[in-house]
């Protein structure tokens, strides 16, 4: 017999707050399965001009060393556009990864979306 494994639950929501601001509310887990469909989503809304990206990771239960690269680049190509990468995060497992990894100073993490949008509006000029 053959045991399957369940699908990954993974959905992310997208909404422009304006030419520059894109969020990205992801839910469920960010993995090696799950990590393109958000590095395309990511690299989507850099090459429309979008340079100020705020990532809700509220509803993330989960994110490995696949979904940190994810990450990583996207904040590289945000930087290369004068722009920034906010994460809204409060989940102690997925920012406990963050910590162990010392990405937490990398990233710029707040607790909530509203947080992360002033932190975006503020850190962009013009």
């Amino acid at each position: 017999m053959i045991n399957e494994f369940p699908q990954p639950t993974f959905t992310v929501v997208e909404h422009d707050l304006d030419d520059r601001t894109r969020v990205l509310a992801a839910s469920g887990e960010v993995h090696v399965s799950t990590a393109p469909e958000l590095s395309a989503r990511l690299n989507a809304a850099i090459d429309a001009g979008h340079n100020r990206i705020v990532l809700d990771f509220g509803e993330v239960e989960f994110i490995d060393s696949t979904g940190l690269s994810v990450l990583l680049a996207a904040l590289r190509r945000v930087g290369l556009q004068d722009g920034a990468l906010v994460l809204a995060c409060t989940n102690p497992t997925v920012l406990r990864l963050f910590e162990i990894t010392r990405l937490d100073s990398t990233f710029d993490i707040v607790q909530t979306r509203d947080q992360a949008l002033e932190r975006v509006a503020a850190s962009v000029s013009g």
